[in-house]
């Protein structure tokens, strides 16, 4: 692709050099960087691209795009930009032709519920025969292939190559898990968005957006993305204000929640042990609708779901049918072990609302008591702080006894997070042990419980690996149950 082709619709200046290069790769990373690459300098959290130019011109760069006045004497091309960050996402989708354009891109924020709408529209749409992809927290799916991704939403260089792929693959519908993190650092800015949907938002996050509001500030540029239809959790109260917000825009707005001033909204909800019936209320009529994952969040999912399914045009039988044809989502409330008499459960829950919700679903079906392990994950400051007696103070109300335990420590003192836990539930007159090997803990957990029991193990869900320091130690929580389960009753 042309040099000029690379730079449409991005404000620029050429400071030397050719500009009639070819390029054949783009790359952030200077060890990334191949013959006749753009080389793009990113001002980064952990260390700086301009750093690396010379490395990068020495793998192969001929052409750099930096954002300050760097000394660059090798004949090179050199293009100035005011923010590096925003002109890779251009630069990335221009490369790739675009490929948000040729999709039907459905974005989904908030704090707690984005995988779980994210599986349920797939569900309806393989039910339909649609070909799909998935970009979002537990990896990417092309169809039937997986890709491991990072982040929640890829670097938009990764990101739009991945969107590529779809489009070389026939996707008709991509389905993204659009971070806070993602928004706020321009990793989807570029993106072509039919469709927003907002699930809620509670504290999270903290320590890149510092507050609530600026929090919610960044979820909210999504909805300024897209072209056909905002679906707005309207039950939450940043969902409200999002509304307001985008009341008189001409993207269409259709709201969700359990109440009768939604459009879409749900009726005579019943709720089981392992799954939830109710039904929903559209704007086109109504269906019996059931959730193969229990919990009102779940309800909210699924009607967050349907509303998009409704405005995408697919009938309320086959809705119901592609609801119904999800069994579960990977760390989402995911039974890992289950007898006649105890019920061990998975889930990905680690903000004090969803530690709360997960607690209140499962307490109802509850025959004895309710054991919860737990931690809270790394976080500087005030924010961590406050996090982990609000988790603790949740933990102590809800759960009948603690395991507190770690939760991806990264460089903290594990004992540290956990002492300012176990602080917050011992406030709260609570019961519970403090162990800071969380294998020992889940095992521990396990050995204790009693006929009537239920044992919820919050905070990494689908992960499969635990951040100690800088290393990933491989850490698989339904494995360790299991394994320890047939132990048990072998003895």
């Amino acid at each position: 692709m042309k040099l000029m082709d690379c730079l449409e619709g991005i404000e620029h200046a050429f400071l030397k050099g050719n500009v009639a290069l070819d390029i054949e790769c783009v790359a952030f990373d200077s060890r990334e960087v191949k013959a006749n690459s753009l080389f793009v300098a990113v001002s980064g959290f952990a260390t700086d691209g301009h750093l690396y130019i010379d490395k990068a011109i020495l793998n192969g760069a001929v052409a750099i795009v930096v954002e300050k006045d760097v000394e660059i004497g090798e004949p090179v091309t050199v293009i100035k930009v005011e923010n590096a960050r925003l002109a890779l996402a251009g630069i990335s989708a221009n490369f790739y032709n675009r490929p948000t354009e040729k999709m039907n891109m459905v974005g989904i924020t908030g704090t707690n519920g984005k995988t779980s709408i994210t599986y349920f529209i797939k569900a309806l749409l393989d039910d339909q025969n649609k070909k799909t992809g998935v970009i979002g927290t537990i990896g990417t799916l092309i169809c039937d292939r997986k890709i491991d991704t990072p982040n929640t939403t890829p670097e938009s260089l990764t990101l739009q190559k991945i969107c590529g792929e779809m489009v070389e693959s026939s996707v008709e519908y991509c389905l993204m898990e659009v971070s806070s993190h993602a928004l706020d650092l321009n990793r989807v800015a570029f993106c072509s968005f039919n469709a927003g949907i907002f699930t809620n938002l509670t504290p999270d996050h903290l320590e890149l957006h510092k507050d609530m509001s600026h929090y919610f500030m960044a979820k909210a540029k999504l909805f300024d993305m897209t072209h056909d239809v905002n679906i707005i959790n309207s039950d939450d109260i940043y969902g409200q204000k999002l509304i307001e917000m985008h009341r008189s825009n001409k993207t269409k707005c259709i709201t969700y929640g359990l109440h009768m001033n939604s459009d879409v909204f749900a009726k005579a909800i019943e709720y089981f042990p392992n799954h939830t019936e109710f039904v929903a209320a559209t704007p086109v009529g109504e269906v019996p609708i059931r959730v193969n994952i229990p919990g009102e969040i779940y309800v909210y999912n699924a009607l967050a779901s349907i509303a998009w399914a409704v405005s995408a045009g697919f009938s309320l039988s086959d809705i119901a049918k592609g609801i119904d044809a999800l069994k579960g989502v990977k760390g989402r409330f995911e039974v890992a072990y289950e007898d006649a008499s105890r019920k061990v459960v998975i889930d990905f829950a680690h903000t004090e609302d969803g530690l709360e919700k997960a607690l209140d679903t499962l307490k109802p079906f509850v025959k004895r008591k309710l054991l919860l392990v737990f931690g809270v994950y790394a976080a500087p400051g005030n924010l961590g702080l406050d996090k982990r007696i609000a988790m603790g103070k949740v933990a102590a109300k809800k759960a009948d006894y603690c395991y507190v335990t770690s939760d991806n420590p990264k460089e903290q003192d594990p004992a540290a997070i956990i002492e300012d836990i176990v602080g917050a539930i011992q406030s709260e007159g609570g019961a519970f042990v403090a162990i800071v090997d969380r294998k020992t803990a889940i095992e521990r957990a396990l050995e204790d419980m009693m006929p009537g029991d239920v044992l919820l193990i919050s905070g990494k869900g689908h992960e499969t690996a635990q951040v100690i320091g800088k290393v990933e130690v491989p850490f698989n929580e339904k494995e360790i149950v299991q394994n320890k389960m047939k132990a048990l009753l072998e003895t």
